[in-house]
């Protein structure tokens, strides 16, 4: 399946596009997000937690590098940035592979340690609010997660 692309134009409809996501997610599903400093990776994390129904404040993780949420599922949020020239292996399968969701900012970082199935997402910064993000789905449990997320995106308002 080819990537599939949506224009945002606000950090409203970032988070929007991310929650319509979660409530598809299962236990073990795992999303890598990639985009410049700034692009909105965290939005969408924001987005995310709020479609798992966690109420916790969501932050960039770059210092802790893992960062785990309580919700409807867990949520690992994970930021490999300062992983960029480390070889340690700090657990991920205890992650990818559990009972919960997990998100990587900066994924590319820690490319030999990412499970072969997976929903690339990147975000691309278009103007002061605009971005376009794109889902790359890699295996067929996450073509049918692209699948569910071009039909229910439509709910969306489309001036945000």
């Amino acid at each position: 399946m080819n990537a599939f692309e949506i224009i945002s134009k606000s950090e409203k409809k970032t988070k929007g596009i991310a929650e319509i996501l979660a409530s598809f997610l299962h236990p073990g599903d795992v999303l890598t997000l990639e985009g410049d400093l700034g692009a909105g990776k965290t939005t969408f994390t924001k987005g995310l937690a709020k479609g798992l129904s966690i109420e916790r404040a969501v932050t960039s993780p770059t210092f802790t590098i893992i960062k785990e949420y309580n919700g409807r599922l867990p949520l690992y949020h994970m930021d490999a940035y300062r992983l960029e020239f480390s070889d340690e292996d700090i657990g991920f399968e205890e992650y990818f592979y559990g009972d919960g969701i997990s998100v990587i900012e900066w994924a590319s970082f820690i490319e030999e340690y990412l499970p072969m199935n997976r929903l690339q997402i990147k975000i691309e910064h278009l103007s002061s609010e605009k971005r376009k993000l794109s889902f790359q789905p890699i295996g067929t449990r996450y073509e049918q997660l692209v699948n569910e997320l071009q039909i229910y995106q439509s709910d969306l308002p489309t001036d945000i």
